[in-house]
């Protein structure tokens, strides 16, 4: 069955070597000081960081989603995405969030809780909950990308999911631990070449493809059931298959996914922003990750598209995958939803387990040529499981040599995810629990020891939770709606409102998370957008009575914050503190900010959307498309980009010389 020859199993090994080899060289940059191995010691350059952060956001996992979604819907798929898979809130990292978190000068988010609440109880409450909150959030994100990969790598190797993904994730693992931030970025850099290598090669697939049949339009319609799937415009209702019926009434749900990511617009606090060099960097790397982003929906929409013809081609009568779903069933009675994936994959890789009935019923179904790989793409509702398209385009219409290449592409987009969501959360354990209450004389060396041992408990928790859940999309809709929701209200409100204290943050993140957890534990099916809202709302509760039960931060704390930090919100009396030369400019940079924040996203839609409607052939939505992309980049170059500074508005310690935008103020005590 196994269609990968000699040359794809050299390819994807030397790939492999080719990462540890680096980790190794990598190791004595990384080993320097906590600086270097967490954050790159703050002296990467933006295009670096950019480029890191894409390929953070390619993940192997998210690809097979999101071109599930595109190959149901047609580029309407990204309006699902809006979730969290387009990553929106992109456009306001770039305009305030990274900046925001760069000028504290923290090392990782927990400990920015200390510059925001200062150093005493509640602050290191703040700090502790946060850190929690960050390795909880981890492990869920883990356990989609180590669900996923299973998922995936089952289809080109004769071994179990959760057998294939302990080798990538070892591998991983290693490079991540040896060598640290400067292994994220540079192993990000490497990976990020072959991914766009792969981004062309099935681009240009896609549209030769395409360009061969009569009418794909008429086909998509055929095999989708969506007459629609040529359009990029969201409907008020949508055909869905069963299983995502969730996504029928897709215009309200875009509505919803867009003003959730409004509502939480305060990410940043993220290693490539603390790392960053400047406030201006921190602009630059967010807007060069954002177009770089772009290149990931041309080849999603190439693998729908592809997947789309096979799936006419290998069942031109699609009843019989109802009949193979039904034979399943009938000889594993026992079977549910949750174990389908593992079912399959045992049934193909080892059909002498099973019963000589079962095997000779899917070999007449099915054909006995190829009733291995057909059987891998039939869902446990008896229809197509849109999940497994991109492995199956990759099995079917790949030949073999290039094949092992485009699975290093994915390969590259799995392991670059993990190997910066485990950075990024080791050092909470290490810097803001083991240093800060364990340890604090310890030395780099035990301290990157600490580190190393975060990232194999982090892996071993994540792999338990990844084989308790139904599905990769169902792990998503709960990291972005349910745990999302219930972290988002003290996210937003440490930065815009001055009252806010630790013991108020402490406790709303304690509450929204044990709820999120709880939600989980008890009432799974609850629909998305009601777990985001009613999480969302249990944690503005629980953050505004945590506030008010206990006593405001000092002033001279939150004041430092506000001069170095100076976010928007209601910051009343801080905000009245500042010379009027000061608040004029720092308010004229916040009009600036927000009015740009509807161009960026406008801007950021429209880059996605049109490269994907130029693989299809949709050159109407394509001139549509183009003309508001425009209108989205005119206005982020007047209202955002000439307006960077030059230099750093404001260094902690500086005593004079506060910069804001391109002029210099005097700020006093």
């Amino acid at each position: 069955m196994w269609s990968l020859n000699t040359i794809d199993y050299s390819v994807i090994g030397g790939y492999l070597l080719a990462l540890v080899v680096l980790g190794l060289v990598l190791e004595r940059f990384a080993s320097k000081s906590l600086d270097d191995y967490f954050i790159g010691g703050r002296q990467l350059p933006w295009w670096a960081l950019g480029i890191s952060g894409m390929a953070f956001f390619l993940d192997m996992t998210g690809t097979m989603i999101i071109t599930s979604f595109l190959f149901m819907l047609g580029p309407r798929g990204l309006f699902i995405e809006f979730r969290g898979g387009a990553v929106l809130a992109l456009a306001f990292m770039m305009l305030w969030g990274g900046k925001w978190h760069r000028r504290s000068k923290c090392l990782t988010g927990a400990e920015w809780m200390i510059f925001r609440f200062g150093d005493g109880w509640g602050g290191r409450f703040a700090q502790f909950v946060m850190a929690l909150g960050g390795i909880v959030s981890s492990i869920g994100m883990l356990a989609y990308l180590i669900k996923g990969s299973g998922l995936f790598l089952t289809m080109f190797f004769p071994y179990s999911p959760l057998a294939c993904t302990l080798v990538m994730i070892g591998i991983t693992c290693v490079y991540t631990m040896i060598s640290g931030f400067y292994g994220v970025v540079f192993t990000d850099l490497f990976q990020s070449g072959i991914i766009a290598l792969g981004v062309v090669i099935i681009s240009v697939m896609a549209v030769m493809k395409i360009g061969a049949v009569p009418d794909f339009a008429a086909i998509a319609q055929q095999v989708t059931g969506n007459s629609q799937w040529m359009s990029s415009t969201p409907q008020w209702h949508t055909e869905m298959p069963a299983g995502y019926e969730q996504y029928e009434a897709l215009f309200m749900f875009a509505f919803f996914y867009l003003m959730k990511t409004v509502c939480g617009m305060t990410g940043g606090a993220d290693p490539r922003y603390f790392g960053a060099r400047s406030d201006r960097e921190c602009g630059l790397l967010t807007g060069f990750w954002t177009c770089l982003m772009t290149l990931r929906w041309p080849m999603m929409m190439g693998f729908a598209a592809m997947g789309i013809l096979l799936v006419h081609d290998l069942f031109p009568d699609r009843s019989v995958m109802a009949q193979a779903a039904d034979l399943v069933k009938k000889d594993n009675p026992a079977l549910v939803k949750e174990q389908w994936a593992d079912a399959l994959s045992d049934i193909t890789n080892h059909p002498e387990r099973h019963s000589p009935e079962l095997v000779a019923g899917l070999e007449g179904i099915l054909g006995a040529d190829a009733w291995k790989q057909k059987l891998l793409l039939v869902g446990f509702e008896g229809g197509v499981d849109p999940e497994r398209i991109l492995p199956a385009v990759l099995l079917f219409n790949i030949p073999a040599g290039l094949r092992g290449l485009l699975l290093i592409v994915l390969l590259a987009a799995a392991m670059s995810t993990f190997n910066a969501t485990v950075n990024a959360n080791t050092g909470f354990v290490t810097r803001d629990i083991y240093q800060k209450y364990i340890r604090p004389k310890a030395s780099t060396r035990e301290l990157i020891y600490v580190s190393w041992a975060t990232v194999l408990g982090l892996t071993a928790v994540s792999f338990v939770f990844a084989y308790s859940i139904k599905s990769i999309n169902d792990i998503w809709d709960w990291i972005i709606m349910g745990l999302g929701g219930g972290l988002m209200i003290p996210a937003l409100l440490r930065l815009l409102w001055w009252r806010f204290n630790g013991g108020g943050f402490a406790i709303g993140t304690f509450v929204g998370l044990t709820a999120a957890i709880a939600q989980r534990s008890y009432y799974p099916e609850m629909d998305s957008r009601l777990q985001f809202l009613f999480l969302g709302g249990v944690g503005l509760a629980a953050s505004i009575i945590g506030t008010y039960l206990t006593k405001p931060e000092d002033p001279e704390v939150v004041g430092r914050f506000y001069r170095i930090t100076r976010p928007f919100g209601v910051w009343g009396p801080f905000r009245k503190a500042l010379p009027p030369d000061q608040r004029a400019a720092m308010e004229l940079e916040h009009r600036r900010d927000i009015l740009c924040a509807p161009f960026a996203l406008l801007w950021q839609v429209c880059m996605f959307l049109m490269p994907m409607q130029a693989v299809i052939g949709a050159w109407s939505g394509f001139a549509v498309s183009f003309v508001l992309f425009c209108v989205g980049l005119t206005g982020m170059y007047f209202l955002w980009f000439r307006h960077l500074p030059k230099e750093n508005y404001f260094e902690p310690g500086e005593e004079a010389g506060v910069k804001l935008g391109h002029e210099t103020r005097e700020e006093t005590a």
